[in-house]
């Protein structure tokens, strides 16, 4: 059920898409005060979400940062690796012990799971417990590096790492209501632009079908391609 409020921002809504800056300003002016709320950007893929080459995942750096600081975790043998990973903003290191624990309890509050290649092998075992949330590290996406300082230092800065639901839509956060907006759309664009790069070299067809931003709570709006 949704609440009067949401209702009366929809009825304000454009049923054709407007452009990125229109859209931010609409979603400024219709935010809760109550709290400051995430900015989202939801696209619509026109890939065949069933078959594998056509998998749609990368990474971007976002120039005006993240919303949300990542808890990053950093599994490798290296105890230096470990140590300096830590010391670069790391929330969780470790080796061996880690995935052990992991295989055993899950894994819970960690938004970024980087890895050395030689510990790929070993993670395989607990893929069940890492696919589903979306943490196994994948050399695309810049989380399977020897330079695991560098990919948390990068997270720090601002990179995002980006990969289609099964329904083959693309989903981020890019900003917070209180932000400029030409810091807001600044993410946009840079995120849209990733998301195109990494177009699968079988899809035929439109490949960016819809685009919207919304908050975390009112509804959605469309921006043109």
């Amino acid at each position: 059920m949704r609440s009067k409020a949401y209702k009366a921002v929809k009825e304000k809504t454009s049923e054709t898409p407007i452009d990125i800056v229109s859209a931010l300003a609409f979603l400024k002016e219709h935010t809760r005060k109550s709290f400051d709320e995430t900015i989202e950007i939801h696209m619509a893929l026109g890939v065949d979400a069933s078959k594998q080459e056509q998998a749609v995942r990368g990474s971007v750096v976002l120039p005006s940062g993240t919303p949300k600081q990542k808890r990053v975790m950093v599994v490798s043998a290296d105890a230096k690796k470990q140590e300096d990973a830590k010391k670069a903003g790391a929330a969780v290191v470790g080796g061996e012990e880690l995935i052990a624990s992991m295989e055993k309890n899950g894994i819970a509050d960690i938004d970024v799971v980087i890895a050395t290649p030689d510990m790929m092998v070993k993670l395989a075992k607990i893929a069940r417990v890492l696919g589903p949330k979306g943490l196994m590290p994948n050399p695309k996406t810049g989380t399977v590096t020897a330079d695991v300082v560098g990919a948390v230092k990068e997270l720090a800065a601002g990179k995002v790492v980006f990969k289609m639901d099964q329904q083959g839509n693309m989903h981020g956060a890019i900003g917070k209501a209180s932000w400029d907006a030409d810091k807001t759309a600044a993410n946009v664009v840079a995120f849209i632009e990733a998301v195109k790069a990494m177009r699968p070299a079988t899809q035929r067809g439109e490949f960016l079908r819809k685009i919207v931003l919304k908050t975390s709570m009112s509804p959605a709006v469309r921006v043109s391609l």
